[in-house]
């Protein structure tokens, strides 16, 4: 007989794939359901936390219960000397890498929620207790079972994936399947398809590969890039029983449109003291002080001046570079993301970004949905963000945040109504929020109440004047750029048509400010 009787083998082979699997994708949910049976809790087709309170699920604990005694029971049958075949044991180690990642669960949450600033220890108490599991149940006396690395580096995987669903799920929201399919990008950026060829190899090598994040201005890249960069693997040192570096400080960034092609270039590489006028001193850059654990965030890397782009491909080509000033050769160790709300294609064709760069930069790539886009698929969302960035506006007071976010609601119901495009996104929501809270109403740009996603149905409805069609479009090139001269190069028109087409103060701005746009 084998190790797993034919009415648990299935139970097993779903436990295993829990184990392995992208929390995020709708598979989840059947591979519960698979493992559960009757005790199955139904619900929706995707994991995603809920606005009043962002838990898990009903199904989670009952999962964790099934697993102790699973684990428990397979273990009997192996030290009892019960026959085991090589795909008998490759699922029981699943199920134990599923029960030790779920038992420390509490306390690596503790250690991740802990102040930052001196009231998280540095030693981590649990690794003891972890190492002892590990070898109570991976090492059977009279069996050799193959493990994916020691205790130090299973618990170091065990926190990575706290770490990746505690800023996956706590910040990408939404029941839409956009959003769904973003939560399950992410997670595919840390931890790759296969997991693993990930926990024996990938682990160490992913910081090598940049991650190209695209999508509107307000929807969440930012998010994303954040979730990625304080969720890679960090290894933990036995003896020392800590990780070897903070995961809080994972992340620097450098955002490309607010800077000239000077800073840029001094924030990345630094200097050498006398570069310059004005370099009184050595100075490091990001991509020095970025260690092997960070990332350097390069928001907006479509406004990348071409000189600057020359270096960084030879950065992510070589991993070297030297400081401004000097030739010392210095290692980049940490990992790149890059984001943009610039179409690439575009600015290739038209010779503002290096083709060479793009493909070195696209190996992963992360598309961010719009909201009009979310919404599209599950309207109810637009509650769900309205109460958390109400919570947000009036900390997190409970009272308050339900009056704020049912006058929004209330509002926007009102006067823009379910099918408004939200051009500015999620950042745009969060603008109304706060209009509303301050003043009662909002007043959207104009050029913003010609979305897109509004102007399509207009035409298909075929309610427009050439006039009008050429007046609405002018308007959404707009609400991208919030450029005159840009909207004028995209459209092939000169500047001072698209205003005559928008009005001269296009987006309620004062002149002086439409100016200072361009």
């Amino acid at each position: 007989m084998g190790l797993l009787n034919d009415s648990e083998r299935g139970v097993v082979e779903a436990v295993a794939a829990l184990a392995d699997g992208n929390p995020f994708l709708p598979e989840r949910v059947e591979l519960e359901r698979r493992a559960l049976g009757p005790a199955f809790t139904g619900g929706g087709p995707v994991w995603h936390a809920d606005a009043d309170l962002p838990t898990t699920g009903p199904n989670e604990p009952k999962v964790r219960a099934l697993v102790e005694q699973l684990s428990a029971d397979l273990r009997g049958r192996l030290l009892a000397g019960g026959d085991a075949a090589a795909a008998e044991i490759a699922l029981y180690q699943g199920v134990i890498r599923y029960l030790l990642f779920q038992r420390y669960d509490d306390e690596w949450y503790a250690w991740l929620d802990a102040d930052a600033s001196g009231a998280r220890p540095k030693r981590v108490a649990a690794f003891a207790r972890f190492a002892r599991d590990v070898d109570h149940f991976l090492s059977i006396p009279g069996r050799t079972l193959p493990i994916e690395g020691d205790a130090a580096h299973l618990f170091a995987l065990g926190f990575q994936a706290r770490r990746a669903f505690h800023h996956i799920f706590r910040q990408i929201f939404g029941s839409s399947m956009p959003a769904a399919a973003l939560r399950a990008a992410v997670w595919q950026s840390i931890f790759t398809h296969r997991p693993a060829r990930y926990r024996r190899v990938l682990y160490r090598r992913l910081g090598d590969v940049p991650t190209l994040i695209i999508g509107e201005s307000g929807s969440g890249k930012e998010l994303v890039a954040r979730a990625i960069a304080l969720s890679r693997y960090i290894p933990f040192d036995a003896d020392a029983q800590a990780f070897v570096a903070d995961p809080a400080d994972a992340m620097l960034a450098v955002n490309l449109s607010a800077l000239t092609p000077a800073l840029i270039e001094s924030e990345l590489f630094g200097y050498r003291r006398g570069a310059f006028t004005g370099a009184a001193e050595d100075r490091q850059g990001w991509l020095e002080v970025c260690g092997p654990y960070g990332c350097v965030f390069l928001d907006e890397i479509g406004e990348l001046d071409p000189a600057i782009q020359v270096k960084l491909l030879r950065v992510l080509q070589t991993r070297v570079f030297q400081r401004i000033g000097d030739t010392a050769p210095r290692r980049f160790a940490g990992k790149v993301i890059a984001a943009t709300n610039r179409d690439l294609d575009e600015e290739i064709a038209a010779g503002r970004f290096r083709s060479d760069l793009y493909y070195r930069i696209c190996a992963d790539l992360i598309r961010t949905p719009s909201l009009r886009e979310q919404l599209r698929d599950a309207p109810g969302d637009l509650r769900t963000l309205i109460l958390i960035l109400a919570r947000r506006a009036v900390d997190d007071d409970a009272e308050e945040t339900a009056q704020l976010a049912a006058d929004v609601e209330s509002w926007v119901l009102e006067h823009l109504g379910m099918d408004y495009g939200w051009p500015g996104n999620v950042r745009e929501l969060e603008q109304c929020v706060r209009n509303i809270l301050i003043r009662g109403d909002y007043e959207p740009r104009r050029a913003a109440r010609d979305d897109a996603g509004t102007l399509a149905d207009a035409i298909r409805r075929g309610t427009l004047t050439v006039e009008q069609l050429v007046q609405r479009y002018c308007a959404v090139v707009y609400a991208q750029t919030r450029s005159y001269r840009e909207t004028a190069r995209r459209l092939g028109i000169d500047r001072r048509t698209v205003m005559a087409r928008l009005g001269p103060l296009a987006a309620g701005e004062t002149s002086a400010d439409a100016e200072s746009t361009d």
